[in-house]
């Protein structure tokens, strides 16, 4: 980053530090492990918030994730940086939208959004490569998170037994 001003240099790390939450992005399974670690707490803290306030903080947190993702990449030279993993959450808080909070929709939560998101089910792919920098990056997330968040609504009303939810 030669020539850079110091302002921006900091700036510039600032955002690859925060978009990688510290250590996270940087390991195996950066976007499993930061879901697993930060997305499930995130889940058990907001899952008693007012349906407004819960929309309002994931839509400022797709917002950021967005913004994130769109500078970091362009710094990294990467399109969807497996080191910048606010991607990953943004999918997550909306899977997990309005859902109660019990171990077993946790579990599944996790599990069905983490293949929804690796298998890229449609539009997800398009979307990804379809829509530019940050918006794609995120798109493909929030999409997953949308079939997730579906299949999760669904189970409960029908079979919340299988989710850990009595009757």
């Amino acid at each position: 980053m030669a020539g850079v001003k110091d302002g921006h240099r900091l700036r510039d790390r600032a955002v690859l530090l925060i978009g990688s939450i510290g250590p996270l992005g940087h390991l195996p399974a950066s976007g499993t492990i930061t879901v697993a670690v930060i997305g499930i707490p995130l889940f058990w803290l907001m899952h008693t918030w007012v349906h407004w306030l819960y929309v309002i903080v994931t839509l400022v947190f797709i917002g950021l994730a967005i913004w994130i993702h769109d500078v970091g990449d362009s710094l990294l030279g990467e399109k969807d940086s497996r080191k910048l993993v606010w991607d990953e959450l943004a999918g997550f808080l909306i899977a997990v939208a309005f859902v109660p909070f019990t171990w077993h929709l946790a579990i599944a939560a996790f599990l069905i959004e983490r293949v929804i998101d690796i298998v890229k089910v449609p539009p997800a792919r398009w979307i990804e490569r379809s829509w530019p920098g940050g918006w794609g990056v995120v798109g493909d997330d929030v999409a997953a998170g949308l079939y997730t968040c579906a299949i999760l609504h669904v189970t409960i009303h029908f079979r919340p037994d299988v989710v850990g939810l009595t009757t």
